[in-house]
């Protein structure tokens, strides 16, 4: 399998599409069915007690196998979520990055299923695990 866009194209996919988080985010690496996206972690992204929120490591989870998914299919923006289960395994460090390693397991003419392992940087325990399924739209008909 092929990539069909590099780092530098997810990103200004991201800048293009959804400006108002693609500064939230970093892709660190990207290969054949393979992502490896980190989020840039602020003040905004903390919930009380000192910890990354459960919504922003949903998102990183979340925007780690949509972008492994256009990496291998092209710029799609209609590609959209149609299942998740994440689980929740440990407290994340508040004062690091989280990292998102995601793996497609399956990439369809309709569906992509992917896994992503969340760490906060630095550390080799996942703090949270998430299983996805996308929607691929049609192709156009020409």
């Amino acid at each position: 399998m092929t990539l069909k866009m590099s780092i530098a194209d997810l990103e200004a996919f991201m800048s293009a599409q959804f400006p108002q988080v693609a500064h939230d985010f970093t892709v660190d690496a990207v290969a054949p069915m393979q992502l490896a996206l980190r989020l840039n972690v602020s003040e905004r992204h903390l919930r009380p007690g000192g910890t990354v929120s459960g919504p922003a490591i949903f998102a990183l989870a979340d925007v780690g196998v949509y972008l492994a998914v256009l990496a291998m299919i092209g710029p799609q923006a209609l590609a959209v979520t149609t299942n998740c289960s994440i689980d929740f395994m440990r407290k994340p460090a508040a004062d690091a990055n989280l990292i998102a390693q995601v793996r497609l397991l399956k990439l369809g003419r309709v569906l992509a299923v992917g896994d992503a392992l969340v760490y906060s940087d630095g550390s080799d325990a996942p703090v949270a695990r998430a299983s996805m399924t996308y929607s691929i739209p049609p192709a156009p008909h020409r």
